[in-house]
């Protein structure tokens, strides 16, 4: 782990604390960073048309990648 000197909006890290439910800074900041990637990680299986196929519940694949994209 690397530490870091950035300059933060107090604001916005208080608000991410709020919904993390987070007590530090570290936290919020590891926690709001591991929510990115989970967001990535189901944005990939979204657009995934392997694991999608077939699903006459979902939108065709332009329409669903547009809302996901």
């Amino acid at each position: 782990m690397t530490k870091r000197l950035i300059d933060v909006d107090d604001a916005k890290l208080d608000e991410v604390r709020a919904l993390l439910g987070t007590s530090t800074t570290k936290a919020t900041v590891n926690g709001a960073l591991d929510e990115v990637l989970a967001l990535a990680q189901r944005r990939r299986a979204l657009l995934d048309d392997d694991s999608v196929a077939g699903s006459s519940d979902l939108a065709q694949d332009g329409q669903r990648r547009a809302m996901w994209a």
